[in-house]
């Protein structure tokens, strides 16, 4: 692997075809950057162009306009925490993978197209290491804006304790912050799972219309597509009733669905039939992240 004799250059803010390579050691120092300074280099890249944008301050406060909204027509700040998650859990389930796709739909295309993969094979570095990179700045972002936008809802809640009616009879647990913290963590974890199939879709795709078309594609598919799939597996006899509760951690929405309402509404109440397996629902989710990460590195790799 040869070392450039120029500072190679990658995109920054500007949008401009290049850029200062992120981590490159001066020109004339002789000296190759070692592999996680191009890295934290890179996470740094996607922090200052992409993330912390003024952009990203209004989708927050868009996110945050948009939930605090229906938790409080829907009666859940009202009433308690529980109460707010199973408000929240359905729209969460729509926004999520928007925003995330967002995010990250055409990540590694950009830097493709930019020649900014083309200076960053000259380095030390893995192709994983380059998408793991890129991942964990969007990452960092978008975890933010989710968790930031949830915590905020504490508040409310806390403020309208005092005027709460009596909590729902079937529920002998106690509504208590902790669950919703619960909440607020798969929700991240769901939100890094549908980020790493954007991102895996931006390193397959060759053009910015076909990126398009692949995100829409990808949502329907992960919004209705494998929903629809389980039911028509079931109702066809090829998912027996019995092993329903596993199969539903084959789509990345109803393993992040079984995952709440085990661990944070189900043990508020009273016995009652399993939603879901926690345990493959969280392997389920596991196995997306993994996966699609995978192929990413792969695409860019190749």
């Amino acid at each position: 692997m040869s070392t450039p004799t120029e500072s190679p250059e990658t995109p920054g803010g500007s949008g401009t075809d290049t850029a200062e390579t992120p981590g490159a050691e001066p020109t004339g120092t002789g000296r190759m950057p070692a592999a996680p300074q191009i890295l934290f280099a890179v996470v740094r890249r996607e922090l200052s162009t992409a993330v912390l944008k003024w952009s990203s301050v209004g989708l927050l406060f868009g996110f945050v306009g948009t939930l605090l909204g229906i938790a409080w027509f829907g009666g859940g700040i009202q009433v308690g925490y529980v109460s707010t998650i199973i408000d929240l859990l359905t729209p969460l389930e729509l926004l999520i993978p928007v925003v995330a796709f967002a995010f990250g739909y055409r990540t590694i295309l950009d830097d493709e197209r930019r020649g900014v993969l083309d200076v960053l094979r000259t380095y030390p570095i893995e192709p994983w290491q380059v998408v793991l990179g890129v991942y964990a700045g969007r990452s960092i972002g978008l975890v933010g804006i989710v968790t930031a936008a949830l915590s905020f809802l504490t508040f409310p809640i806390i403020v309208t304790e005092s005027y709460r009616p009596v909590f729902y009879a079937t529920h002998t647990g106690a509504d208590s912050p902790g669950l919703y913290l619960r909440f607020i963590i798969l929700t991240a974890c769901f939100a890094m799972v549908v980020l790493a199939i954007a991102v895996a879709i931006s390193a397959l795709v060759s053009t910015t219309r076909t990126a398009i078309a692949a995100a829409g594609l990808a949502l329907f598919a992960l919004l209705f597509g494998a929903d629809i799939g389980l039911l028509f597996a079931l109702s066809r006899g090829l998912i027996a009733e019995s092993s329903l509760v596993g199969s539903l951690a084959i789509s990345p929405l109803s393993a992040y669905r079984g995952l709440v309402l085990e661990t944070t509404v189900a043990v508020t109440a009273g016995t009652g039939p399993r939603t879901a397996s926690p345990l493959f629902s969280a392997i389920g989710l596991f196995v997306w992240w993994a996966g699609s990460l995978a192929v990413a590195a792969f695409a860019v790799g190749r």
